[in-house]
């Protein structure tokens, strides 16, 4: 894309993902994003999607970690697991070694 313009438009794929994903983790409207970077490069805007991501990420990480680190819950995860999969195994016809 030749003219770096943070801008909603047919042809700019991937920037009109990067709008949506940006879209996602800050509630901003397409319009308001265009607003927001006006004057500015795809540098700034990518760095902004990527921050808006890794803070909108980070409540799911700490939770996984909490879970995670949690032996007994996981062991009781696993089994709990492995008996649906075990009755998915049997309903689709699948052959469990």
């Amino acid at each position: 894309d030749s003219d770096a313009q943070v801008a909603y438009a047919p042809g700019k794929d991937g920037i009109n993902n990067l709008m949506r994903i940006y879209a996602a983790f800050t509630g901003k409207s397409l319009e308001a994003i265009q607003e927001e970077f006006a004057g500015k490069g795809y540098g700034d805007f990518k760095t902004a999607v990527g921050e808006a991501v890794v803070q909108g990420l980070a409540p799911i990480q700490a939770r996984y970690k909490e879970l995670m680190d949690d032996k007994a819950r996981a062991q009781q995860a696993m089994r709990l697991s492995g008996r649906t999969l075990e009755k998915v195994y049997k309903r689709v016809g699948f052959l469990h070694e």
